[in-house]
């Protein structure tokens, strides 16, 4: 049965030359607003033929250097520079972030968690049918920038995912490269039935993911890769002329095979990490430690690594709860075959 159409939207024409300053509006009725919308801000760059990039960022509300790279990006970048079209879209959970937060205020969702999305369904959910349906059908290539938020620091890298299509694997993962992060990497996910990432990949498209930092801040390295490789991935799918920047270090390659990359906890209190963000660690190397905060004179539990590699995430409060990842550790490798 087929779905309805979507309550959202566009102000912008996907299909007009030039620059494009506008909104997708999705309908809302609230307290506050009883015949509101949600304005979700959007940039349409386009030049002729060629292919066509969907750029976005505050997937999670609390995810700044995607949300800064794109805004700054929207301001700045000229038609006349364009091969084909760029969709640009800074804030996709415009009511996460508006409030900072990962979930939206609205209805508690958490936009990567409801994709195919439902266009019956609350706002987190209208706004991922629309993206699913509408926005991802004219594209080629998408690039989502994600950093790791309020709860958790990452190591800057770019990814791509192990898929049953061998070619659009290739091609997703030349991409992760090209973005030019210090690390470049084939990741494995926990959850990936109703994230975006698969949403794209089940239509075919090449998609590339980000993780830049975190904390729920910026800093100005981690900004400026967010930037460069915003502009390396376009360079790279053929959008605007160039020559892509690589880190003079060089890349980092790294492989998740697993779900043994993530360290989780399985007790409550203060949070003692034993390792530095990009660490090398062993496997069985004591990496972190939870100390009880309701007694003192009981010794905290320790938390072993469950592979050798590099550290890749941790968790960036103190306090800690069960559940909770304390940290990735993903296996460096010397290539990544796509």
């Amino acid at each position: 049965m087929s779905k309805r159409p979507s309550p959202i939207s566009a102000t912008v024409d996907f299909d007009a030359d030039g620059v494009q300053h506008g909104f997708l509006k999705l309908p809302i009725s609230t307290d506050e607003s009883a015949w509101g919308a949600v304005m979700i801000p959007i940039t349409v760059v386009k030049n002729g033929e060629g292919p066509s990039a969907l750029l976005t960022g505050g997937n999670h509300g609390d995810e700044y250097e995607g949300i800064t790279a794109l805004l700054k990006l929207a301001r700045t970048l000229r038609a006349e520079d364009v091969h084909g079209r760029v969709i640009i879209v800074p804030m996709m959970n415009v009511p996460a972030a508006q409030a900072g937060r990962r979930t939206s205020p609205m209805d508690g969702g958490n936009l990567n968690r409801s994709f195919p999305g439902d266009p019956d369904g609350r706002v987190t959910e209208q706004i991922a049918d629309y993206f699913t349906r509408y926005l991802v059908p004219l594209i080629d290539v998408a690039l989502d920038l994600h950093s790791g938020g309020r709860t958790l620091d990452i190591i800057p890298f770019a990814a791509s995912h192990h898929l049953d299509d061998k070619q659009q694997q290739r091609q997703a993962l030349e991409g992760a490269k090209a973005f030019g992060a210090p690390t470049a990497m084939m990741m494995f996910e926990l959850d990936a039935a109703r994230l975006f990432d698969t949403a794209v990949e089940s239509q075919g498209k090449v998609f590339v993911a980000t993780e830049l930092g975190g904390g729920g801040t910026t800093t100005p390295e981690r900004l400026m890769i967010a930037e460069r490789g915003v502009r390396n991935f376009l360079i790279h799918y053929g959008l605007i002329d160039g020559t892509p920047e690589m880190p003079a270090e060089g890349q980092v390659y790294v492989d998740m095979p697993d779900a043994s990359c993530y360290v989780q906890s399985e007790h409550t209190g203060l949070l003692e990490l034993t390792v530095t963000l990009g660490d090398t660690v062993e496997q069985g190397q004591v990496i972190a430690r939870v100390y009880d905060m309701t007694r003192t004179g009981a010794d905290p539990v320790e938390y072993h690594a469950q592979r050798s590699g590099l550290m890749l995430a941790r968790r960036f409060p103190a306090q800690v709860n069960m559940g909770d990842t304390i940290a990735v550790i993903g296996e460096v490798v010397d290539a990544l075959d796509g």
